[in-house]
């Protein structure tokens, strides 16, 4: 079971975890959270906790984007369960002087490395964190690492639809 845990506002109809989701119904699904533009950490993760008791962890594949990314590592240091891999798109580095107040609870960032297979998806041009930073989750988190030249925050309105590419490394992680 592939899991996707969208960033800030949700993924819109055009996002490739949306456009995943219509395309391979019943293998893709969302974790929906109570309140999307105000993403509070402690509730975000309590959220994936509950929705994510029903199915066994060691099958799922979390999918995340920019916070979503976040969210995942964040509720790994909470509960602890060891799910067969995650794709972590464009982390949003929370940590970031002046990132929004509305976005809380995400610090500290955890810097231990995941025991589960994982896949960092960058960009030399996202606005939400450097090269640098992302590097260093991917490090941290003994994650492959994987540099997108300008592909902004790797969603719809930097180019990205379907995104097969991505859907490559989801299936990767499956094997």
């Amino acid at each position: 079971m592939k899991i996707n845990i969208p960033g800030l506002h949700n993924s819109g109809k055009d996002h490739w975890q949306t456009l995943w989701e219509l395309e391979f119904p019943g293998e893709f699904v969302r974790v929906q959270q109570a309140d999307w533009d105000h993403p509070h950490c402690q509730d975000w993760i309590e959220q994936m906790e509950n929705s994510l008791s029903a199915h066994p962890h060691h099958e799922l594949i979390l999918i995340g984007h920019s916070i979503g990314c976040m969210a995942i590592v964040k509720w790994f240091e909470r509960y602890r369960h060891t799910i067969k891999g995650a794709l972590l798109v464009a982390p949003s580095d929370s940590e970031r002087e002046n990132y929004p107040e509305y976005i809380s609870g995400f610090v500290p960032i955890p810097t231990f490395s995941l025991p589960f297979p994982t896949i960092v998806v960058g960009s030399t041009n996202d606005h939400v964190t450097s090269i640098e930073r992302t590097g260093e989750f991917a490090k941290n988190w003994g994650s492959r690492l994987v540099m997108l030249e300008d592909a902004g925050h790797i969603e719809p309105k930097s180019g990205f639809g379907p995104w097969l590419e991505g859907l490559e490394w989801v299936r990767q992680l499956e094997k």
